[in-house]
């Protein structure tokens, strides 16, 4: 018998036992024991499924969990090929689509993930079989390199890829071809019909679910759908950075903006103003998920934003968003007062709305009535009475808070302080023994006071009005699976000290560094936490606030009063291995001395 017909056959469960136990990963009696059982079930399931099934650690140092993952990466290191963790966000599926059918990807289980100029990559997770190779290459003309993949994936994104790609294929052909035509570039195409899409395409469907459902995989926060001269780009924005996920036709990207502005009652015919909207859906785990939509009309087209609104952020604690336990002590002393105001303030995305909804949800007994007024509504909470603020028809934050004084309420939420009538609006409801929880746009926590002041609001009623404020930021958390501990440098060491300072924090011998593995997609990082500077308004910070108030001074002693700037919180976190140095410069910028 040839090498070759020894080599082509498919893996087999004994095969990859004795290789684990000869590479001394797997004790010899756990796979004797599990050859006889699965010799008596005599299923065909791939054999690497069945060995990560008994969550077994190797016996190797230092005794990881041979994970699915784990297994395929040492099948491929022991067969002498590449590794490789499928993910869909790298790889253009209309691309590899082309390369072969789905029929002939499933009889050898491969799927091809990426196509250059001169090769094919193709992941497969039968190292031994490889009899498809030659006869690609001569019909291709191309080189074709093998990697290994795990099979659970291979199976998943072989029935993704090409059912997506088909989709995108039929909704193409049906749809008038757009190329160039945009609401910015009239371009006339003689010879062309002036057939649209049909928003409700099954295929159409088919493409808009598949997003939503991998948006929510990923742990996206937004999808942005883009036009472009010739492509629709999709991306998501994943930890604070957005990801370029696919290029999709525009005749596609059209039908797929109709689809949505469809299901989130929107004027699906009106393209050329700005239009909101929102729908409710469900992931296949049944957990509800709310997604505000928002259509901008653009030189290319209609661009449509997805922000995606997790209602498990109503049900975390505030351990949990980043506050430390001086951070929860001091917030819930302003919080915890029967009448004022606390203001949250940092830019558009810091986490405001988070904190705000965490803190009415646990405000909000049976005892209390919360109301709120919002622009739009973030989350909907049965716990809460919420009112959304509409040009339209003259309601602004102003009237939505003098309508919400007549309902007896305990707390009032106003979605933001945007002008002096809010302002007063707000001060009125606190001076009459309500407790007010809105957000202003400054940089840090003592900005604030000088913001209210250029509203125009005096600063004698700032003083009898104003319990606290509170700064706050997102930075990306560190990867648990890959974060790497090295003793810090002296750039780092100066990075620490200037971060710090006038600050005495206890300087830390060791930080951790992005290092990126497949749990992280690669960016060594994986999820966000609040960093937080709470200003307490106390006797000697409200002798400090007068008409000219000189914030510097206000800041000093709120330090003495034990506030923490920003940076400094951020700090803390980057000693306990929470995140980077690198991270906490690039997202907290140094104190606003105005």
């Amino acid at each position: 018998m040839t090498e070759t017909a020894i080599r082509e056959h498919r893996i087999n469960l004994v095969e990859v036992l004795e290789m684990l136990v000869t590479d001394g990963i797997v004790d010899a009696a756990a796979a004797e024991s599990l050859k006889l059982e699965r010799r008596l079930h005599g299923d065909k399931q791939h054999p690497l499924l069945v060995i990560a099934e008994q969550k077994w650690r190797s016996s190797r140092p230092p005794q990881k969990m041979l994970s699915l993952d784990a297994l395929t990466e040492w099948l491929a290191a022991r067969c002498g090929l590449d590794y490789l963790h499928i993910d869909p966000l790298k790889i253009d599926f209309t691309g590899v689509s082309e390369v072969m059918s789905s029929a002939y990807a499933a009889r050898f289980s491969i799927l091809p993930v990426q196509v250059t100029a001169r090769e094919i990559i193709i992941a497969t997770a039968e190292p031994f079989v490889s009899e498809w190779v030659a006869e690609l290459r001569q019909i291709l003309r191309k080189d074709i390199r093998r990697v290994m993949a795990n099979p659970e994936d291979i199976s998943r994104y072989l029935v993704e890829f090409f059912s997506l790609a088909k989709s995108v294929k039929k909704a193409a052909a049906r749809g008038e071809s757009t190329a160039g035509l945009s609401s910015f570039e009239q371009l006339v195409e003689l010879g062309k019909g002036n057939r649209q899409f049909d928003a409700n395409d099954q295929h159409i469907v088919h493409i808009v679910d598949w997003l939503w459902q991998y948006a929510f995989d990923q742990r996206a926060s937004d999808i942005h759908i883009e036009p472009r001269r010739d492509l629709g780009i999709v991306r998501f924005r994943i930890d604070g950075v957005l990801h370029q996920v696919y290029q999709i036709p525009m005749t596609v990207m059209n039908a797929m903006t109709s689809r949505i502005k469809l299901l989130g009652r929107m004027d699906v015919i009106e393209k050329r103003r700005p239009q909101d909207g929102r729908i409710k859906t469900r992931t296949p785990g049944g957990q509800e998920v709310e997604l505000r939509l928002s259509t901008l009309p653009t030189a290319f087209g209609e661009k449509l934003v997805m922000r995606i609104f997790d209602p498990e952020v109503l049900v975390r604690d505030f351990r949990s968003l980043g506050f430390s336990q001086e951070d929860q002590t001091r917030w819930q002393q302003m919080t915890a007062a029967p009448n004022g105001i606390v203001l949250v303030t940092g830019p558009t995305g810091s986490g405001k709305t988070t904190t705000l909804y965490t803190t009415l949800k646990q405000l909000a007994t049976p005892e209390v009535n919360v109301c709120t007024i919002e622009d739009p509504i973030e989350m909907v909470e049965p716990a809460f009475n919420q009112m959304q603020v509409h040009h339209g028809i003259g309601l602004n934050f102003a009237d939505g808070v003098r309508a919400l004084m007549r309902q007896d309420p305990d707390i009032i939420m106003i979605g933001e302080i945007r002008d002096l009538e809010t302002a007063e609006m707000a001060i009125q409801a606190a001076l009459t023994g309500h407790l007010v929880l809105s957000t202003l746009h400054t940089n840090d926590a003592p900005s604030a006071i000088t913001r209210l002041l250029d509203l125009g609001v005096p600063a004698y009623l700032i003083n009898s009005t104003l319990l606290g404020i509170m700064a706050q930021r997102l930075i990306r958390t560190l990867c648990p699976h890959c974060k790497k501990s090295e003793p810090i440098n002296e750039e780092e060491r100066a990075a620490w000290r200037s971060l710090v300072h006038p600050w005495k924090a206890a300087e830390p011998t060791h930080v951790h560094h992005a290092v990126g593995c497949l749990e992280c997609r690669m960016t060594g990082y994986s999820g966000r936490i609040g960093v937080y500077e709470i200003l307490l308004n106390s006797p000697e910070v409200r002798r400090l606030i007068k008409p000219g108030t000189e914030i510097p001074r206000v800041r000093e002693q709120a330090f003495r009063e034990g506030m923490r700037p920003l940076r400094v919180s951020g700090a803390l976190k980057v000693a306990q291995g929470m995140t980077t140095i690198e991270e906490l410069i690039k997202q907290v910028p140094p104190a606003d001395d105005n």
